[in-house]
């Protein structure tokens, strides 16, 4: 595979039980499939330090206003987007196949973001509650205001036919 970002040769570099594909001799940036990434971005996974030290070639210059095409997939741009909700590291992501694009130093980067697995759920959730924090709140109170209204109407009906005229619910058994 071609590298997106210096044209260099990627070689595939073995971690683990996953092999991963990394511009050595160029400008140092390492490319995931699908689902790959994930187990590499955790801190207490020690067999992506491997991958942390990755130096780029002193002569390579990257235009980073130029958009990428993926290594794996013909005529498909890379998308440039924040990793995460922290909005600290942008990555390039396939559209297509799903593979990651990390530029020198990002998944050190990602790493760095939240020390735990409960942290980055906290963030996420935090960020869901901004996000959508406003609109939940209104649709839970609308939906609070339907389950009183049929409430209401069910205590309505309570008094036109009472318990004791339904069937199976009371003890002298006329139904």
């Amino acid at each position: 595979m071609q590298c997106p970002e210096c044209d260099g040769e990627l070689s595939s570099m073995t971690v683990g039980s996953i092999a991963v594909d990394v511009c050595k001799d160029g400008c140092g940036g390492i490319w995931f499939d699908a689902f790959e990434l994930q187990k590499f971005e955790a801190l207490d996974d020690s067999a992506g330090e491997a991958l942390l030290d990755i130096v780029p070639a002193s002569d390579i210059e990257v235009d980073m206003t130029r958009r990428f095409d993926c290594p794996k997939c013909t005529d498909t741009v890379l998308m440039r987007h924040f990793f995460s909700t922290d909005r600290k590291v942008v990555v390039d992501e396939c559209p297509s196949c799903g593979g990651f694009w990390l530029d020198p130093g990002e998944l050190r980067e990602i790493r760095d973001l939240h020390e735990t697995d409960e942290a980055r759920q906290q963030a996420a959730s935090e960020y869901f509650d901004e996000v959508f924090g406003k609109q939940v709140e209104a649709e839970e109170a609308e939906a609070d205001a339907e389950v009183a209204r049929s409430q209401h109407f069910a205590h309505m009906f309570k008094f036109i036919c009472p318990s004791y005229y339904v069937p199976g619910k009371q003890g002298w058994g006329a139904f």
